[in-house]
């Protein structure tokens, strides 16, 4: 089965997630972001902090 027909089949069991960044010490929806902020943000690099044990 390929992604689309999964993506469909579960169609209606699906919810809309809406992803926050920080932005000048504000936390922001992405969606709410200019073509230009979009562009930036999506040229990020993620990262995981690594847990320091003592």
């Amino acid at each position: 089965m390929s992604k689309t027909e999964i993506l469909e089949k579960l169609k209606e069991k699906r919810t809309k997630c809406i992803v926050y960044t920080r932005v000048m010490g504000y936390h922001r929806p992405v969606e709410s972001f200019n073509v230009g902020k979009t562009g930036e943000h999506k040229e990020r690099t993620q990262f995981i902090e690594r847990c320091c044990h003592k």
